[in-house]
């Protein structure tokens, strides 16, 4: 599917201990500058068509690796022009200039 500006990741990410599902959405759901997304039994989950226009970065699809019972499969995708570009320049320099005092 073309985007035209958005960007997708599938991650696979290992974890030292196990960890379930459910703390991993708890985690995401609290996290700033991301949605969760996710709801399996309706069929829920981002689409980079759901994100173009937004801040945020969507998280869905949050599963249990089939191979590895340290590791979780999910998707992210986030707006690449606002996110990726103009919103995160100015996030990063907000977090450098709160590093020194006025």
């Amino acid at each position: 599917m073309p985007v035209i500006t958005t960007h997708s990741l599938v991650v696979h990410a290992v974890f030292e201990n196990q960890v379930t599902v459910e703390l991993v959405h708890e985690i995401l759901a609290s996290a700033a500058g991301v949605v969760l997304y996710d709801d399996p039994a309706t069929g829920e989950f981002p689409t980079p068509a759901d994100v173009v226009g937004t801040d945020p970065t969507w998280v869905g699809r949050v599963r249990r690796s089939l191979d590895d019972p340290y590791a979780l499969d999910l998707f992210l995708c986030g707006d690449n022009l606002r996110k990726g570009a103009a919103l995160n320049t100015v996030q990063i320099a907000e977090a450098v200039a709160a590093e020194f005092p006025s």
